[in-house]
């Protein structure tokens, strides 16, 4: 979480609540958190515009392109399209949460070793989609990889990089 997001959420907590609002509380990445949200707000909009994590991308905003891709409860959802009150209570994992410190998640060094991104711009939304895909039981081939990433779309074409890269992070999670 970036500085100045806990202050500001504790400011939410004490003031009153703006007319239509809800408080959302749920875990983000490991760490408690408190909003005070429009309850028609997408989780992809608070995740970026109240809490600062901007590594899930604004792609479609329909829940075609997998840019937004990120963790609730475990299970990947497309933010753009999951109501931000439907995560009070539940935990959220974004791609901010995957790396322990400063080392990196088995998938994001995967990527990064088998050149599996171009422009970037999906990559978050892929390496999300990829660590669900492992551990959901589907990174088992690189036929089967596809298929069960098939959500999420990288305009640049790096798809030979993508699946060698899930396959090599599925043997280093231990589930591939």
């Amino acid at each position: 979480m970036r500085a100045g997001g806990a202050a500001a959420q504790g400011e939410a907590a004490r003031s009153p609540l703006r007319q239509g609002a809800t408080v959302v509380r749920a875990t983000v990445n490991g760490e408690s958190v408190e909003v005070e949200i429009d309850p028609r707000s997408s989780l992809l909009d608070v995740l970026r515009e109240t809490l600062g994590l901007t590594g899930a991308k604004k792609g479609c905003d329909h829940g075609q392109c997998g840019a937004c891709t990120v963790h609730v409860d475990g299970r990947r959802v497309a933010s753009c399209l999951t109501l931000a009150a439907k995560i009070d209570g539940r935990e959220v994992t974004t791609i901010e949460g995957l790396s322990d410190g400063d080392t990196l998640h088995p998938m994001q060094q995967a990527f990064i070793d088998h050149d599996a991104l171009q422009c970037g711009y999906c990559t978050p939304g892929q390496i999300m989609a990829a660590v669900a895909c492992v551990a959901e039981g589907n990174a088992t081939s690189p036929e089967r990889i596809p298929e069960y990433m098939s959500g999420n779309i990288c305009r640049c074409g790096a798809y030979v990089g993508i699946v060698a890269a899930t396959l090599d992070a599925a043997a280093k999670m231990g589930e591939g």
